[in-house]
């Protein structure tokens, strides 16, 4: 089975759009959106909706949770707080009452998805953690394989029983060891940090057992663009070019 794993769309309609196409010709079995569907962009409503549309299922992320809960919006700094109030008056109330019920993680052919680190946390970042504090975690794990997002950079670890070890996600075809246990980061679609502005997304294939990182380019001028006349931050816009 091929699983599309994405993550961190933040609201940009245009890098979905072509990532949605890039999955529909790979064909995908299914999909799994790690959250932050929403925040820094200018079309949160319609990303979610388009999510609905496609029954994808969802994990909630940390900007979902402060638009669902405002009494963690003091978590954020300024730019990203006052990204959060814009994304608040973009969104309908029926999208609003659907991020409110996303759940914290899920299980899915076995393996694991959350927005920020297993077992099910939305806001701790994956890069916080030492690599032994990293084999703290694959001990507390029961799946062998746990898909996270929020950082906006594409990494995967590898824990061999004792260690974990830590390496870039690069474009391409990785294989996956038997008797290993992994944590992938499956990088942003619409908000990349890692110097490469095409949007980032993982296949997961748990027959072949490898996966494949896809760099999907698009046209981040009309979506900095819109950033800037909705009055969003200007660092939102800058990021994407």
């Amino acid at each position: 089975m091929r699983i599309a794993v994405i993550s961190d769309i933040h609201g940009n309609l245009e890098a979905f759009e072509q990532v949605l196409a890039d999955m529909d010709e790979s064909s995908v079995d299914a999909s799994v959106c790690l959250g932050d569907s929403i925040g820094y962009g200018p079309d949160p409503e319609k990303v979610v909706q388009i999510l609905r549309k496609r029954c994808i299922p969802s994990v909630m992320g940390n900007h979902e949770l402060a638009i669902a809960r405002p009494e963690h919006l003091g978590w954020f700094n300024p730019s990203a707080r006052r990204s959060l109030l814009i994304t608040r008056e973009l969104i309908s109330e029926g999208t609003l009452d659907y991020i409110s019920l996303l759940p914290t993680s899920l299980v899915v052919e076995g393996a694991l998805f959350v927005h920020g680190c297993p077992p099910d946390s939305m806001t701790r970042y994956l890069l916080d953690f030492s690599e032994r504090q990293l084999a703290g975690l694959f001990r507390r794990m029961e799946q062998d394989i746990c898909f996270v997002g929020h950082t906006h950079t594409l990494e995967i670890v590898t824990f061999d029983g004792s260690r974990a070890i830590r390496s870039p996600l690069r474009q391409g075809t990785h294989s996956l060891r038997e008797g290993f246990r992994y944590i992938v980061n499956v990088g942003s679609v619409g908000q990349p940090r890692d110097g490469d502005n095409r949007a980032k997304y993982v296949l997961w294939d748990n027959v072949e057992n490898r996966l494949e990182t896809r760099f999907v380019p698009y046209d981040a001028r009309i979506t900095a663009a819109k950033i800037l006349e909705l009055g969003f931050p200007g660092i939102n816009a800058t990021r994407l070019l």
